[in-house]
C-alpha cells in the first residue's frame, strides 16, 4: 500500500545514498497546510546522549528543474 500523506504528518527514511557528512542521515516529506515539504534528520549528539535533528525546508528545485525540462523535449 502506498503511504498518503495526510495533513501536518510526514515520514523519514534513511538516507541510503549518503556520501558525505553534510548530508542528512534521513530524508522525507511532510504536509503542511496543503503544501509538500522537504524534512531532513541528522543524529547528533549531546551532552544528554544521541538526538536527531529534524528540517523542514520548500522541496529542491533540483526535482522541479527535472520535471520543467522534461516538458520542454519534443517527444
Amino acid at each position: 500500500m502506498a503511504y498518503t500523506p495526510q495533513e501536518n504528518s510526514g515520514v523519514l527514511f534513511k538516507n541510503t545514498n549518503k556520501k558525505e557528512d553534510k548530508q542528512p542521515d534521513y530524508t522525507g516529506n511532510i504536509l503542511i497546510e496543503g503544501k509538500e515539504m522537504r524534512l531532513a534528520g541528522r543524529i547528533k549528539q549531546g551532552k544528554k546522549g544521541t538526538f536527531l535533528s529534524i528540517k523542514v525546508s520548500e522541496q529542491t528545485e533540483k526535482k522541479e528543474q527535472a520535471q520543467s525540462s522534461n516538458d520542454d523535449m519534443p517527444f
